[in-house]
């Protein structure tokens, strides 16, 4: 989609601290940290958000969550774990239309988030 920032970022036209790359997923972190360990993992393809994922993006899904854990690991959070936060649409508290995965870490995360 020509005006997502994702999309942008996937395509290299816009910077941004990656993580990880390979031909269906990048992960970069987040421009606005919530704790010590914030990325984002999200597919190349623009997918809106959740309720858009279609039969054929399952096995896309599957590898984004299973990359974001290996992700998580490797940043230091395989002893006291993350939170995995996948924000949809408006009352779901998503502001970019473009699937993604949060990724928090590094501190102990309260609940309810606020």
């Amino acid at each position: 989609m020509a005006d997502c920032i994702f999309c942008k970022i996937a395509k290299g036209e816009i910077p941004a601290r990656m993580i990880y790359e390979d031909d269906e997923i990048i992960a970069f972190h987040d421009a606005a940290p919530q704790a010590p360990v914030h990325f984002l993992v999200i597919p190349k393809k623009h997918i809106p958000n959740l309720m858009s994922v279609e039969p054929g993006d399952i096995a896309l899904m599957g590898r984004l969550l299973n990359k974001a854990r290996e992700l998580a690991e490797q940043l230091g959070c395989a002893e006291k774990g993350a939170r995995f936060v996948i924000n949809c649409k408006s009352d779901g508290g998503q502001t970019v239309d473009h699937l993604h995965i949060h990724v928090l870490g590094g501190r102990p995360l309260g609940w309810p988030p606020g």
